[in-house]
């Protein structure tokens, strides 16, 4: 397996505030507290030190202990859980759906991510110790983002009855897509394997959380992989003076928006709206904003309504009812483990950069913003099939016509790039405008509109001879757009459309293990991998 590294800028698919984060713009200082670079962790180590609490470990190890009842936990894995009760002990962590059969390849680059930062932690300060941890978002309601994950370009979906927290949804009907994966992979030993892994996880297992926690764990229990579910009673119950600071002061509203009107002021987009209330009301079945009235507080789009007084006792009675938002979220996970860093997407780190006000204002450490790996499979066929025609990996991440354009140059005998002749033009024309201001100043009109119709006669020839060209090239052209449609799926990088499935079936289980041994979290650069 060969790697290759490319700027995120240069692939077109990331997000000006990312590439700006990742070059250290001055202007994003603010937004952020640290920037991920492995000197920097010293500093963050000692900051988490003085603020988390040794009781909060105490019923974080409680919780996940609880959590992993049924399971069978690798050595690894056990060490790790038991190894949070010691102040020297911090996590690295990602979080992510719970997306059926894990849905896009970047939740594999996301928990690589975090398990490859906390190994280099590891190795660099030896008188601590770093647990990779999943958080899987088990409370999120939005079922149709995870029912289904794309094989071959089609989605294998699982209807299901939804309502309330995705990760309390039963498995029915998951015999269903079972019968469709056996008759998509076939009987290759790699597909035995992955029909097997899915059998186990989905069947064998009452709901949607359980099921994805075996999956996970099964994938990479071996590095010891801590999985955290958050919807559960004793770490809501660290949570609840936060809740309520949210449901009756409304703590991060007024904060968060300021923060997004100065990331906003600076040149970027927001990523998540700011609520007055940034929480949810949890119970079976149900997982609605709740909203203040008049004094009242109302569950939107059912018929509880709640006062002050009744709210405030619901809250220290079940904690576990009030569900955090995508911007409340963050601060749970970082007020329930004795994190150092969030490896996220780009659009989950955007959200991340409206939150540093609010928790410095509840006095909560801001942890260090990783960008997760992101990265491009490359089969060796379409390798060859790409070195065959001559062309770079690079020049696939354009779009299609200008990886047509820049193809068709490439190979065509003749100068289709027309600009030395566009420079020489605008010279002429210089020394035109120049002679217009000597002459009559109403003349220079006239110049620049027979400029603009030798530009344009320019601009209409060589795009003539472009088309021409093409023709004569079709069949170059046709294989290497076909090999582009291959590897970028709608016109979506891969990690964001294609399963894992896909390549296990062709590398089986050495799959995973050849991508983690690769990938440098601290790299800060698009990652393409020949397999």
């Amino acid at each position: 397996m060969s790697i290759k590294h490319i700027p995120y800028k240069s692939t077109g698919y990331f997000s000006s505030l990312m590439i700006d984060y990742l070059a250290e713009k001055e202007v994003l200082a603010s937004f952020y507290h640290r920037f991920p670079v492995i000197n920097n962790f010293k500093a963050q180590i000692a900051e988490k030190s003085r603020s988390f609490k040794n009781k909060n470990r105490k019923v974080l190890v409680t919780s996940l202990k609880k959590q992993y009842q049924g399971f069978e936990i690798s050595e690894a894995t056990k060490n790790n859980i038991n190894s949070l009760l010691s102040d020297h002990t911090f996590t690295v962590t990602t979080g992510h759906q719970l997306n059926l059969f894990t849905g896009p390849l970047y939740f594999l680059y996301k928990i690589i991510s975090a398990i490859n930062l906390s190994e280099q932690l590891n190795k660099k300060h030896s008188n601590h110790h770093f647990v990779p941890v999943y958080w899987m978002a088990s409370e999120d309601h939005d079922f149709e983002e995870i029912n289904y994950f794309n094989l071959y370009d089609e989605k294998v979906t699982w209807d299901h009855q939804s309502g309330g927290a995705v990760g309390a949804l039963d498995t029915e009907g998951m015999e269903q897509l079972l019968a469709t994966l056996k008759t998509k992979m076939g009987v290759s030993k790699n597909a035995k394997k992955l029909i097997d892994l899915f059998s186990e996880s989905y069947l064998q297992h009452k709901n949607l959380s359980a099921a994805s926690r075996y999956l996970a764990q099964q994938l990479f229990a071996e590095h010891g992989l801590v999985i955290i579910d958050g919807n559960e009673k004793g770490l809501k119950k660290e949570f609840a003076y936060f809740a309520q600071k949210e449901l009756f002061d409304n703590s991060s509203f007024s904060i968060i928006n300021k923060t997004t009107e100065q990331l906003e002021f600076v040149g970027y987009n927001k990523q998540v709206h700011p609520r007055e209330i940034n929480l949810f009301y949890i119970i079976k079945g149900i997982r609605e904003r709740i909203i203040e009235e008049e004094g009242s507080f109302k569950i939107n789009n059912t018929r509880i309504v709640f006062s002050k007084e009744d709210l405030f006792k619901e809250l220290e009675e079940f904690p576990e009812r009030f569900s955090p938002n995508a911007l409340l979220r963050p601060l749970y996970q970082e007020v329930v483990l004795p994190n150092l860093c969030y490896v996220g997407g780009g659009g989950e780190l955007a959200y991340w950069f409206q939150l540093k006000d609010y928790f410095k204002s509840v006095a909560v450490t801001f942890p260090i913003l990783l960008l997760r790996n992101s990265v491009l499979l490359l089969p060796k066929k379409i390798s060859k099939k790409l070195d065959k025609l001559n062309e770079t990996i690079e020049a696939l991440f354009l779009n299609i016509d200008d990886l047509e354009k820049k193809h068709t140059q490439q190979l065509s005998t003749l100068k289709i790039n027309f600009n030395p002749q566009r420079e020489h033009l605008k010279k002429q024309f210089r020394d035109l405008y120049e002679l217009a201001k000597q002459t009559d100043v109403s003349f220079i009109g006239a110049v620049g509109a027979q400029e603009k119709k030798q530009l344009n006669g320019l601009d209409h020839l060589e795009k003539r001879l472009l088309k021409a060209e093409k023709r004569k090239l079709k069949d170059q052209l046709k294989r290497l757009t076909s090999i582009q449609k291959q590897l970028f799926p709608k016109e979506s990088l891969q990690e964001r459309r294609v399963n894992f499935s896909e390549f296990y079936l062709e590398h089986g289980e050495q799959l995973i293990p050849h991508i983690k041994r690769q990938l440098d979290p601290l790299c800060h650069q698009f990652t393409v991998l020949k397999l």
